[in-house]
Parts: structure tokens; C-alpha cells; sequence
């Protein structure tokens, strides 16, 4: 079973996509802020990351560059998720790290096409 830190700080969105998720077979872990993102990412150790980049503490963008920057959790597969996709916001989420980029309202099932083709279909 894969293992998806769900970094989101609005609680509609993260019962909504953990229940989702779920039903697909996938574990959850939650991180409602980008410090705790980063945090997340050291300690439980997820096969991907769905970052959302509106957070408070620390923004998407900074918490994806740290987990990137960091050896021991660079190699964790990030996907952005906004709801403000503006012109240029998929060039940045990608120069901060992220691996793929999935806008606002999600649909589920395109987010699991982007999910399993960077977990490589396992």
C-alpha cells in the first residue's frame, strides 16, 4: 500500500481527497501547514506528496523546496495542488521541486493517472 502525505490546511478539501484516496487503497498522513509538510515528509517517510501551495506557517512553494534540498527526503515525488492556476504557476511549482502540478477542483480521477505514473504504476 502507498503511503500520501496530504499537505492541505482547508479541512473540506483534506476529508474530502483522504476519503477518496482511501477507497483507492492508498494510507494517509495529514500536514495542515508546510512547516509540518516538511516535517511529515522527514518522519513518515510517504511514497508521494500532494502540496497544496496556498498554506499558512510556510507556503507550498518553500516547504517543497526544503523537502527537495534535503537528501533524505528529495526523492519523494511531489505533486502541486492550487486552485489559483494562474499563467506561469506550473513553471514555478516545478522550478520549487514539485514533479507534477494538478489544479483545484480535483478530479480524482486525473490526480490518481498523475499519482501512479510517479509512483511508476506499483
Amino acid at each position: 500500500m502507498s503511503k500520501i502525505l496530504l499537505v492541505e490546511d482547508n479541512e473540506m478539501n483534506r476529508d474530502m481527497l483522504t476519503r477518496r484516496l482511501e477507497r483507492k487503497g492508498f494510507e494517509i498522513v495529514i500536514a495542515i501547514d508546510g512547516q509540518a509538510g516538511v516535517d511529515m515528509a522527514s518522519s513518515s517517510k510517504p511514497d508521494i506528496i500532494l502540496m497544496d501551495l496556498s498554506l499558512p506557517v510556510m507556503d507550498g512553494w518553500e516547504a517543497t523546496r526544503q523537502i527537495k534540498a534535503d537528501p533524505a527526503t528529495q526523492g519523494i515525488p511531489v505533486i502541486a495542488l492550487t486552485a489559483h492556476a494562474m499563467a506561469g504557476d506550473e513553471k514555478k511549482a516545478r522550478a520549487a521541486g514539485c514533479d507534477d502540478y494538478d489544479t483545484k477542483p480535483i478530479d480524482l480521477k486525473r490526480l490518481l493517472g498523475k499519482i501512479e505514473n510517479l509512483l511508476g504504476s506499483t
